[in-house]
């Protein structure tokens, strides 16, 4: 059967994917559903000590980050299966991991043995901490990114103890950066013609997200604190409560505030000294929380988001996630789409938040059966079947 391809855009591309969990998932599905021929590569049943760490295989989570791959079972620690996978990498473009670093040398699938037999191969590979360096083996999870990162210290109410965000940020980020430095290998491989090792960690992904809190120690030496859902130092903008609810607002510089006031009727507080500029308000922030909160109070989030609107306030609602999927700006976006499973029927996953005019991503299927292509891509690596049959008597497929 001919594999259905998601996008032209990188279908000339064969990924040999071997991660697990979620940010070396999150990598590979970015190259997949822009049409990279993505090859999710599982051990046989039995031999992963963790098998279903990331839980049931049609459940929402594997379907979303598995989506447009196809799958075969290979046994590395089998001296066949681990012949099998380097026949693989001789036609392959991009090998992704996300092993602790010892793990791939003592399988024998590190950058050095990979490019001695395809010296155009570009490895990818996603650590907890680093390739290098005194914290190397230790196992990496997202939350642990995040304490270490910087993020739960400026997350929460202030006094409130360290807060992590509510999904893997770091994990989900250093997918995405990994895939980045995918494309950029790529693009270098055109002029050298030559693969290289590209590698990033949870931990530098997280402190890269912190971004102008983690220069705000380097440059000035500050030490950023909790917020809660106030901005580090804009005022006023943060979380507001209304007659039936809660309303994000964005006021960041003098003339949205002066928008802000007309909005309230509140003009004379603009040329107000305790609020005038960005400083005075920051430095002022309770007593005008205070003064504003009243008036938010009185109307509801949808009177008081038309309000703001009407004068060019930057401001919106705060959702829950089903409504996230109603609202019309998400819908016209497109991001939920349905691919058809052969025992959930329809369902709909995250779609790519990239478009692309000529060649965009788009989901055409979802995580086949665990193996389901085992035979396909051996007999296309031009294996015979009686040689398919021995890998299978052997454990090492």
């Amino acid at each position: 059967m001919t594999r259905p391809v998601a996008s032209p855009a990188l279908s000339h591309l064969r990924v040999l994917d071997l991660t697990r969990v979620r940010a070396g998932p999150t990598c590979c599905r970015v190259l997949a559903d822009f049409g990279a021929d993505v090859i999710k590569i599982e051990p046989p049943d039995g031999v992963d000590p963790n098998e279903g760490m990331s839980g049931a295989r049609i459940g929402y989570d594997m379907q979303n980050l598995h989506r447009n791959k196809r799958s075969m079972t290979l046994n590395l620690k089998k001296p066949e299966g681990l012949r099998v996978f380097l026949k693989l990498v001789e036609t392959a473009d991009v090998v992704v991991e996300n092993y602790r670093p010892d793990v791939k040398e003592r399988l024998g699938i590190g950058y050095g043995a990979l490019s001695a037999v395809n010296p155009r191969i570009i490895l990818a590979s996603i650590s907890g901490f680093g390739q290098t360096g005194p914290y190397r083996t230790r196992a990496g999870f997202d939350q642990i990114a995040q304490g270490m990162g910087g993020l739960m210290w400026v997350t929460g109410q202030p006094g409130g103890g360290p807060m992590r965000a509510g999904v893997a940020v770091a994990d989900s980020t250093a997918g995405i950066y990994a895939a980045t430095g995918i494309l950029v290998a790529l693009a270098e491989r055109e002029k050298s013609g030559l693969g290289q090792w590209v590698h990033t960690s949870l931990l530098e992904a997280q402190i890269s997200l912190c971004d102008f809190q983690a220069a705000r120690y380097l440059v000035e030496g500050e030490v950023p604190g909790q917020a809660g859902n106030d901005h580090p130092y804009s005022t006023p903008m943060g979380v507001v409560r209304t007659a039936d609810g809660f309303i994000n607002i964005g006021v960041g510089g003098d003339g949205q505030f002066k928008a802000l006031c007309a909005a309230l009727k509140l003009e004379g507080l603009a040329a107000h000294p305790d609020y005038a500029t960005g400083a005075a308000r920051y430095r002022n922030r309770p007593a005008l929380m205070a003064l504003l909160a009243p008036y938010f109070a009185a109307e509801t989030s949808a009177a008081m988001l038309e309000k703001l609107e009407a004068h060019s306030v930057p401001a919106g609602p705060i959702y829950k996630m089903d409504e996230v999927f109603a609202d019309p700006q998400v819908q016209h976006l497109g991001i939920a789409q349905r691919v058809v499973h052969p025992e959930r029927g329809e369902i709909n996953l995250v779609g790519q938040p990239i478009t692309l005019s000529r060649t965009p991503a788009s989901l055409v299927c979802p995580l086949p059966g665990k193996g389901a292509d085992t035979e396909s891509v051996l007999t296309e690596a031009g294996m015979a079947a009686d040689a398919i049959a021995h890998l299978r008597a052997e454990g090492a497929v």
